[in-house]
């Protein structure tokens, strides 16, 4: 805890209502943030009153902050210029701070007999060839994988000719997009002509290389070399799917930036998707540690991104709101001396890039943090729509199943970073009454839970019933939900709770909140996810109730037997978990097992039998 809260917020209630920039240092008088705000005293006291509000990095900050200095500025335009020239001048710590990650990038062919294409970030003293240097990265990775696709080169790591015909050939010389040269199923000469081939495309272009391929194939034909001509013609397909594949990604809008982001529980990756001559020519990635709240990190993002001497474009498509939209179109059309338009798109062409966009930013994080992309991406949607902090890592669902009131259970599932965390998973059976009453079911299933959630925290424990949910779906509507929100008050938790609704048909059709319902389907990684939980819920829910039914006529059929009472049923249904089970045992097995005397695993087996 600070001990200089109290006198820190004294000396910001004294500070005027003006527009500035606040300079915040620690105990040995380093830098480690600065902000801008239209009205300081307002912005700055917010720092050193409550901490509810406060995100665990805004936390972090305020645990160190010492002092602080101010300027007063004449408008917020001006705060802002001043903020990003400090900023770009001292690197606080607690700013995000972007570092540029276009370095230069090099194509590299080889040397020797049997020459191979790959992108390189360095460019050495040997007796390779290299093409370049290439600002995009991503664009030239693209081009030489599209390359060694077309023309069949190898992407492993093999050396040729010390490796021909040492190993059978791999995958990819099965699926078409390898020659083998591993196995000696290419001439050197052709082998030589492919690589050929393929520099030319990557510096020609895929329109230039398929007039000349086309000249090669007729030339084949009308030499009668009906295989080169075939061989030819495969290659010209491959390019015109490749040249397709490239023209997907086109804007309408000839020159936009699409900034979008994705997010966890502890990194947020933002991407920036450079459209130049209505093409995507770049993207690039930026990942903050410990994020703080969307809104202020994506201004900020902006804020960093254009002030690092990088082009501004006419249009920046945004995925969400940013603090003042305003005030960061009139400060971009300033520093590009044009005007620059930020725009949110809702629907659309604009709409499916920002999603792309999204995705990539997931499938980067993704990989950083060793999950899958539709798991990163899928959470961080479903936080999105449920306008979450966070992307809840930990799920609780819970299901009601009965047979017209008659055996009345409940199943929790859980779900952990998007997977079934089957360890997790609990049963409950209904004990405070008996009949059809799912709205009563559910409350009680919910209080017994978060019952045992104060037993497993006086114990130390935190796991199972001793962790918390980041957020809990009920299968069912409003109903559902009125009827566990006092409980959830009562217990003194603030966690977010919504219902799954189904349709006519049983499929998932939205999530029903305080407000009414949200459709989800338009949001299809979510809307999967959702479904996925819907349907394992009820399958463990209805599991356990058809087990109980099951298991109750069971002991309806023991207790005929003569001399089998509620303790002796009790331990052979422990024993043996099937009738078919306790059917093939002999009397000798019955007895080892439970205990019971042999006459009556006499008895047991001669009803059986």
């Amino acid at each position: 805890m600070n001990l200089k809260i109290g006198e820190l917020r004294k000396k910001s209630m004294s500070l005027p209502l003006l527009p500035g920039v606040y300079i915040m240092k620690n105990k040995s008088g380093n830098i480690i943030y600065i902000g801008k705000a239209k009205k300081l005293k307002n912005r700055v006291s917010s720092y050193f009153g409550s901490d509810k509000q406060h995100t665990l990095k805004v936390k972090r900050m305020v645990e160190q902050v010492d002092d602080f200095d101010y300027i007063i500025c004449d408008t917020e335009l001006e705060a802002l210029l001043l903020e990003c020239s400090l900023i770009k001048q001292h690197s606080p710590k607690y700013n995000i701070l972007l570092k540029d990650d276009k370095g230069y990038h090099y194509i590299k062919i080889t040397s020797g007999d049997w020459p191979m294409i790959s992108e390189v970030k360095q460019k050495l003293n040997d007796k390779a060839e290299y093409l370049g240097p290439f600002n995009s990265g991503w664009i030239l990775k693209q081009t030489v994988d599209e390359a060694q696709k077309i023309f069949g080169l190898p992407r492993c790591s093999k050396q040729f000719p010390r490796d021909i015909g040492k190993t059978r050939p791999c995958l990819n010389h099965h699926i078409g997009l390898c020659s083998a040269p591993c196995s000696g199923k290419i001439k050197q000469s052709e082998y030589l002509e492919s690589v050929r081939a393929a520099v030319e495309f990557i510096k020609g272009g895929s329109s230039e290389t398929a007039a000349k391929l086309q000249k090669q194939m007729e030339q084949a034909a009308e030499n009668l070399e009906f295989e080169k001509a075939a061989k030819l013609r495969d290659r010209i397909k491959a390019l015109t799917r490749a040249t397709e594949r490239q023209k997907v990604i086109t804007s309408s809008y000839k020159e936009q930036d699409i900034i979008a982001s994705a997010r966890t529980e502890n990194a947020l990756c933002f991407a920036v998707m450079c459209f130049r001559g209505g093409h995507l020519t770049d993207i690039s990635f930026f990942v903050i540690n410990n994020p703080d709240e969307l809104v202020l990190d994506r201004t900020e993002f902006v804020e960093r991104y254009y002030s690092s001497s990088r082009e501004i474009p006419k249009r920046i498509v945004l995925d969400g709101e940013v603090s003042d939209i305003q005030l960061l179109e009139t400060w971009l059309s300033e520093a590009s001396n044009r005007a620059v338009e930020l725009v949110i798109p809702q629907k659309g062409e604009q709409m499916s890039l920002v999603k792309m966009c999204s995705f990539n930013a997931a499938e980067h994080l993704a990989k950083l943090e060793q999950k899958t992309t539709f798991e990163t991406a899928a959470l961080d949607e479903l936080a999105r729509l449920l306008s979450l902090p966070v992307p809840p890592v930990y799920i609780e669902a819970y299901d009601i199943s009965h047979t017209m009131g008659n055996e009345n259970v409940a199943g929790m599932t859980v779900f952990e970073n998007g997977r079934p965390l089957k360890s997790a998973y609990k049963r409950f059976r209904i004990k405070s009454f008996s009949g059809q009453d799912d709205y009563r079911s559910m409350a009680e299933v919910l209080d017994r839970r978060f019952n045992e959630y104060k037993i497993a925290l006086q114990k130390g424990e935190t796991d199972g019933f001793g962790r918390l949910p980041d957020l809990i779906l009920l299968d069912g509507g409003q109903g559902q939900l009125n009827a566990v929100l006092p409980v959830m008050q009562s217990h003194g938790l603030n966690i977010p709770i919504f219902g799954m609704v189904k349709d006519s048909k049983h499929r998932t059709r939205a999530i029903t909140a305080g407000g009414g319902d949200i459709s989800i389907r338009a949001n299809h990684r979510a809307y999967t996810l959702i479904a996925t939980i819907q349907e394992e819920t009820h399958r463990f829910a209805i599991t356990y109730h058809r087990n109980s039914s099951r298991k109750k006529g069971l002991t309806a059929e023991l207790s005929l037997i003569e001399g089998m009472g509620e303790k002796r049923i009790k331990a052979l249904l422990k024993s043996f978990k099937k009738i078919d089970e306790i059917i093939k045992a002999s009397p000798e097995d019955i007895k080892k097992a439970t205990g019971i005397p042999l006459g009556v695993c006499e008895k047991i087996y001669d009803f059986y039998h």
